[in-house]
């Protein structure tokens, strides 16, 4: 039989365990989406089948786009990241398109051929998706400064006018 503080004292741990689920899934996301966090060793493989790494880029201001040929808001932004691109590659931005590894190469060759695509894109084999966070969702976008540092994460398209001013700090530090 049931006293009749049972039902509350459920009540209460119910709710204790949903606040800690809160936390444990806060501290998680934070730590995921900090700006502090240093960019993962990752190699990417070119289009050209040339081969880049994060190790080579240090030193640099640099864009990994995460990036699908079948993904609509992929699609959507990559005039404007080739815009960005474009704007401050003389202020030495590197760029990185880094295709999905379910994509058919053949798709992201004539994507970027079609389109004219003025950076470097690589095709994934899975493993630089896995190494920036187990990427699933596309576009993912990370601005990474001279040091190896994350500055940010952009899930989704980005709010251009915020990442333009991200690169122009990020570009003004001196190396």
């Amino acid at each position: 039989m049931n006293s009749p503080q049972a039902a509350p004292r459920r009540f209460a741990l119910a709710h204790i365990a949903l606040l800690v689920a809160a936390i444990v899934i806060a501290a998680l996301a934070w730590f995921a989406f900090g700006t502090s966090k240093h960019v993962p060793s990752a190699t990417f493989t070119l289009l050209s089948g040339q081969k880049i790494s994060t190790d080579q880029l240090k030193g640099k201001v640099y864009v990994i786009n995460f990036w699908a040929t079948d993904c609509d808001t992929c699609i959507k932004e990559m005039p404007q990241m080739v815009q960005t691109y474009n704007e401050f590659k003389d202020q030495g931005l590197e760029f990185v398109a880094v295709a999905m590894s379910y994509n058919a190469p053949m798709y992201v060759a004539n994507y970027s051929q079609t389109r004219q695509l003025p950076f470097k894109v690589a095709l994934d084999d899975g493993s630089a998706a896995k190494q920036f966070g187990d990427i699933q969702l596309t576009p993912t976008t990370f601005v990474v400064d001279r040091d190896g540092h994350i500055l940010k994460r952009y899930v989704g398209e980005p709010q251009f006018s915020e990442l333009d001013d991200l690169l122009k700090k990020a570009l003004a530090k001196q190396a």
